[in-house]
């Protein structure tokens, strides 16, 4: 799946690049683009998504390309505070707007807050997301300071592929100050279904890396002794 995305990324930018050097450029000379509180210089069409510029010309990786579609939210930055999938969005809807990525959301208190609270209740895995679940979480915050269940869940919704949605909600429950751990510094306080699942990773952790041993038991077949 992911190497016909890349094909197909990699058409889309040459095209774009075609069309830029044939000299069409929609804003002769270019753009300037606010970014990250600074002014940036930009040689691309106007209809070029903003993703392709950020990674490709301004080299901020940290914001990803993961569907191109709108529906990951992967690609997820703040424009002017709201979250905004950068895959579709055209640099000329963004020319006048201040543009947030990932690289700068610790400079707010707000993002630095959301940052320690991801650290806190270990919410990455692959981490291939989560620049845009931050994002997502950053933009609902600042909207309003302590989001109801139903508002985080109609905020939170970027794609997961490791399933990190309940590490999601209990962070953003922290930040919300509507959990048993809000600003404490601490994780997430486990319930019992949470006990039992800790429990079981234990003790699978304490077996790991030793050899099996096949035991000795009745064959219910013949009625002999041999291996299980």
């Amino acid at each position: 799946m992911f190497a016909s995305q890349d094909s197909a990324l990699h058409v889309r930018r040459s095209a774009s690049r075609r069309v830029g050097q044939m000299g069409n450029l929609t804003h002769e000379g270019g753009m300037k683009l606010q970014i990250n509180g600074k002014e940036m210089d930009v040689e691309a069409e106007g209809d070029t998504p903003l993703l392709w510029v950020l990674r490709d010309d301004l080299g901020m990786t940290g914001t990803k390309y993961g569907c191109g579609l709108a529906q990951c939210g992967a690609c997820s930055v703040l424009v002017d505070g709201v979250v905004t999938r950068s895959c579709v969005t055209p640099l000329d809807a963004v020319a006048s707007s201040a543009i947030t990525t990932i690289e700068a959301i610790e400079e707010t208190d707000l993002g630095k807050r959301v940052v320690d609270a991801w650290v806190r209740h270990q919410v990455p895995q692959c981490g291939y997301c989560q620049s845009g679940q931050v994002m997502a979480a950053t933009s609902l915050l600042k909207e309003t300071a302590t989001p109801t269940d139903d508002e985080i869940r109609a905020a939170m919704i970027n794609l997961c592929r490791c399933g990190t949605y309940n590490a999601i909600k209990a962070a953003m429950k922290d930040l919300a100050g509507t959990s048993e751990t809000a600003d404490n510094g601490q994780g997430l306080h486990l319930g019992s279904a949470g006990m039992v699942a800790g429990g079981v990773a234990v003790a699978a952790a304490a077996v790991a890396g030793t050899a099996a041993v096949r035991s000795k038991g009745r064959n219910e077949d013949t009625g002999s002794e041999g291996d299980a």
